[in-house]
């Protein structure tokens, strides 16, 4: 299974949290509510979990988990010794989110 870029799932964990709490405060705001279900379906697609609740459970420990990790479970896939790295667009940053 290719593990995802630990960068990525801190800004995508980072943001779930902010959501949750925005929503937890202001729990009758529908566009709150489902902005914060985009990111937890968004985490849960990159950890590979069905539940939001899982998937950040996941993200927290795969980021505290060591570098060791990736080479002990094969590493990123590689092309004549070289790893390959997957492009991401820039994603807006909302003011929840800071």
């Amino acid at each position: 299974m290719l593990l995802p870029a630990k960068t990525e799932v801190a800004r995508r964990l980072r943001s779930y949290r902010a959501w949750e709490r925005v929503m937890l405060a202001r729990p009758g705001d529908r566009a709150v509510r489902a902005t914060f279900e985009d990111c937890g379906y968004t985490l849960c697609v990159l950890m590979g979990k069905r539940c939001a609740r899982e998937a950040a459970d996941a993200a927290e420990q795969y980021l505290r988990a060591g570098a060791d990790t990736r080479l002990l479970r094969g590493g990123a896939p590689r092309r004549n010794g070289v790893a390959r790295l997957a492009a991401t667009r820039p994603t807006l940053r909302l003011a929840a989110e800071r």
